[in-house]
């Protein structure tokens, strides 16, 4: 598996669907803050651009509404619609 999959199955497993259970509609995910879990070296943009991929969206049946922070830097927050 791709690390861009990876990535992606693991904030599915460990923020959207909880998420989705608690019946959020909307959730903000922290570049950094995956990166850090998934205990990755020299990632981050992966986890940006994984993030904010279409396929992305399409796999975890999500809509972006934004994306604030540097463009591959911890600091880059998504904010997801969930439905």
């Amino acid at each position: 598996m791709k690390r861009a999959d990876l990535i992606r199955e693991y904030v599915l497993k460990n923020y959207i669907d909880p998420s989705r259970a608690r019946g959020q509609k909307e959730i903000t995910i922290r570049a950094g803050d995956v990166h850090r879990a998934m205990d990755l070296r020299d990632a981050m943009p992966a986890v940006a651009s994984a993030l904010g991929a279409n396929k992305f969206l399409e796999f975890a049946g999500i809509e972006l509404i934004r994306r604030e922070g540097p463009q591959n830097g911890a600091n880059l927050f998504f904010t997801f619609r969930i439905h």
